[in-house]
């Protein structure tokens, strides 16, 4: 087959704009950067035309300077009134008069607001979830770490439960099922009842839940480890009796949320339920047709896994995640969602078009032609609910934007939802069948995965988990370490996932000109260098999420200084009393 044109292809065009938006957006903040130096040149240039101007002055101008200099600072004494008396605050009207802000490397970012009360219980239970989760991130991305490393060097053990075939279904078992899922539900707990404005129908069926999908995780790694797996598909490597836990979770906090909002004092039922009920609706779906005994052989199988992985993904991962969207990014904004229209409009076009992609993955396999046409035109339908949710998000940020600058959570909204947009339409790209044939069984997939999976779920999960811990517990994080978590989760990312795009491209492009395979992997070489610099950078981050969590459940208070007089006077009042007692 020819690959002289390649340009020519949609798919490979509209990967390229994709890639293109970041870079254009990097230029034109070096072209700013570039006009202030100029700028500041120009300033130095008119400096020295001024200090000749300067040197030119005749002892006239001077005095005339000189003269109207003390016309200018003349100023009132400020005791004509008052007299001389100094000045005494006995109402308390005046406050910190002599503090003078210090300079600071790291600007100051506003702190969490108090929220309605939430009852001590379910607090409990949120933060315990999310703690779980956390957990699980730090496991199964630390298993992705010693994945990146093997791919450079592959002979670091020799162990059997050790080999990449074990450990990565349970890196990504872990983080799906432990990390994303727990976090995603956890954070539900809050929303359902916060927007039906009743509270939550059962906390008691909430810790049910929680226990039995950390149980699901655990004996499910364990078991992948030890070689006992469902020898199926992708992301469904756990055996049937393990998923049955997960998905018993799942259906018993189905009926919580319902139940919750079956008892809303709202009139209408707003759109982050919608979103949450749906995903949780479509998870038991999917995981009951992904185990389904009669279809798990031959083709039958093969669509079934389509259908699975990207269901999976689409509609209990990204459906969930944009219902906690809708619910936190206008109240992080304090200003209602732009358009409720685009949103419904967004979660029909993607329950009508999401659930026809899964066999976009093959591509020129055995399965039925008209079969893999649907999927690319599912595909194409995508771009609908994806430009609708975007430009929702984006239009909400209308007129608000300046809160970015002193926010330490919206910054992660807005990465998530830039990667929802060229994330999800990179998937698009990938389904026509010249890119599908340059890129499928190639890292490219796995780079996809991550943009989605990571710069949409992970950072919206981790904006959403800022915003209302500190709300929970009144304690902040440390926001120099929030910004290290976004910016080495950020670079991470691009460097993990750009260079697996360009390698895997090269590497496809390879098999089709019929070049040998051993080629191809060592082509890959520097390409897996990049991603192991880029997973260790992601891992990283995820290590200072985790102490930033600590930091913000943590019981023990830290010792303050009192600064006011009030506290003051009581600290000394405290010591005295001390004393005595001694």
């Amino acid at each position: 087959m020819e690959t002289n044109n390649i340009f020519s292809e949609s798919g490979i065009i509209i990967t390229l704009f994709l890639i293109l938006i970041p870079v254009l957006i990097a230029t034109g903040i070096l072209i700013s950067k570039v006009y202030a130096i100029i700028n500041k040149i120009g300033k130095k240039k008119e400096l020295d035309r001024f200090n000749e101007y300067l040197r030119s002055l005749d002892p006239a101008e001077v005095s005339k300077l000189e003269s109207r200099k003390k016309e200018l600072e003349f100023s009132l004494s400020n005791t004509e009134l008052a007299g001389d008396n100094p000045a005494e605050d006995k109402k308390g009207l005046i406050n910190n008069i002599n503090e003078i802000e210090g300079f600071r490397f790291i600007e100051q970012k506003r702190r969490s607001k108090p929220r309605p009360y939430v009852e001590p219980e379910l607090t409990k239970l949120i933060l315990w979830y999310l703690g779980c989760a956390t957990f699980w991130l730090v496991f199964g991305t630390t298993v992705g770490e010693y994945l990146g490393i093997k791919f450079v060097a592959p002979d670091i053990d020799h162990q059997s439960w050790l080999s990449f075939g074990r450990l990565r279904p349970v890196h990504t078992n872990a983080v799906f099922w432990g990390w994303a899922s727990l976090a995603m539900i956890g954070l539900g707990y809050y929303v359902v009842p916060r927007v039906s404005n009743t509270p939550i129908h059962s906390i008691k069926t909430g810790w049910f839940s929680l226990i039995l999908i950390n149980a699901s995780v655990i004996i499910g790694s364990i078991c992948l480890m030890a070689g006992i797996n469902n020898s199926g598909g992708e992301y469904r490597e756990y055996i049937w009796p393990v998923m049955l836990l997960f998905a018993i979770a799942v259906i018993i906090s189905l009926i919580n949320y319902v139940q919750t909002v079956a008892k809303k004092t709202t009139k209408e039922i707003y759109v982050s339920n919608w979103y949450i009920v749906a995903a949780m609706m479509y998870v038991i779906v999917i995981s009951v047709v992904a185990y389904w005994p009669t279809w798990q052989d031959g083709l039958g199988e093969t669509i079934v896994q389509g259908y699975y992985m990207h269901q999976g993904v689409g509609m209990w991962f990204m459906l969930f995640t944009l219902g906690l969207m809708y619910y936190f990014l206008p109240q992080q904004l304090n200003k209602p969602i732009y358009s409720y229209s685009l949103g419904i409009l967004a979660f029909w076009t993607q329950i009508l078009f999401y659930t026809l992609i899964g066999t976009h993955h093959f591509i020129f396999s055995a399965i039925p032609w008209w079969l893999q046409t649907v999927a690319i035109v599912g595909s194409v339908g995508m771009v609908i609910p994806v430009v609708a949710g975007t430009t929702n998000f984006l239009m909400t940020f209308k007129g608000s934007w300046h809160k970015i600058s002193t926010s330490y959570t919206l910054p992660f909204y807005l990465i998530g939802i830039i990667f929802y947009f060229t994330g999800s339409l990179q998937g698009t790209a990938e389904a026509f069948r010249f890119t599908n044939l340059v890129w499928h069984f190639t890292d490219f997939t796995v780079a996809h995965s991550h943009l989605t999976m990571y710069g949409i779920i992970c950072f919206m999960l981790w904006g959403f988990i800022y915003t209302l811990v500190p709300r929970l517990t009144g304690k902040e994080p440390s926001q120099v370490l929030v910004g290290a978590h976004f910016w080495f989760a950020l670079i991470g990312l691009i460097f993990y996932t750009f260079p697996l795009m360009y390698g895997s491209t090269l590497r496809g492009l390879m098999w089709i000109d019929g070049k040998p395979f051993i080629e191809s992997v060592e082509l890959m070489a520097p390409y897996w260098l990049w991603r192991a610099i880029g997973g260790s950078l992601m891992w990283i981050s995820h290590i200072i999420f985790a102490y930033n969590f600590y930091k913000m459940v943590r019981r023990n208070v830290d010792e303050e200084i009192p600064n006011s007089p009030a506290e003051i006077l009581r600290a000394k009042q405290e010591l005295e009393n001390h004393g005595l007692t001694n």
